[in-house]
């Protein structure tokens, strides 16, 4: 008898181990908002060094599959979300601000009042007006700019609309929309005084909280 709950008990462990090990992948934003994705294999997710992002530019995390070549090709171009436990990633290779590109890769995502938000690095008129950064723009190389810019631990955030799938910089106006119905939450953000990914993502963290 104490065998038999030994075996189911290690069985369920694997079970749970296996569930835990999958992943889930979007081609596009209209399967991501649907909710209708595919189930892989576990994959590999890195963050990527302040070195890599000044050498080639794009986001902060690299997603892969082991021994898997189709699949890391599709994560690397076509995959447009991947969903991983409770975090979400977007691929910013499929994404555009003003039409300036973000560069390859992943970068973290929520959803928030029907939309993602993403943390990314400041680009165009965000990089040359906004609080967060050096007075620079954007240009040429992504990863020349990035480079000479300062702007590789600069993070700020991002809206993808779930209707048009256009993208906006989240700046003091947005924040301050969003944080309307909460008065005590709008002072003390714009008491910060700062657009940084730091200081938006808590406010945000703190909508979505409510949202659950």
């Amino acid at each position: 008898m104490l065998m038999k709950k030994l075996w189911i008990i290690c069985f369920m462990t694997l079970v749970g181990l296996h569930l835990a090990a999958q992943d889930i992948v979007y081609s596009t934003l209209k399967d991501l908002l649907a909710h209708k994705g595919d189930t892989v294999a576990a994959l590999k997710i890195e963050k990527r060094t302040k070195n890599q992002i000044s050498l080639s530019g794009g986001a902060d995390y690299k997603i892969s599959a082991d021994d898997n070549k189709a699949l890391c090709k599709y994560l690397k171009g076509r995959c447009y979300a991947v969903q991983s436990d409770t975090s979400l990633y977007v691929n910013c290779k499929k994404l555009r601000y003003k039409r300036l590109r973000f560069g390859g890769w992943y970068a973290p995502a929520m959803w928030l009042d029907g939309n993602v938000f993403f943390s990314a690095v400041p680009l165009g008129s965000v990089a040359g007006g906004s609080s967060v950064t050096m007075d620079v723009t954007l240009g040429g190389s992504v990863g020349d700019a990035i480079a000479a810019s300062g702007l590789v631990s600069k993070r700020v955030y991002y809206e993808i609309d779930a209707t048009t799938g256009k993208v906006d910089f989240v700046g003091k106006d947005r924040m301050c929309a969003l944080l309307e119905s909460y008065p005590e939450w709008k002072e003390e953000y714009l008491k910060e005084n700062s657009e940084s990914a730091k200081t938006t993502g808590k406010y945000l963290q703190l909508l979505k909280e409510l949202d659950k």
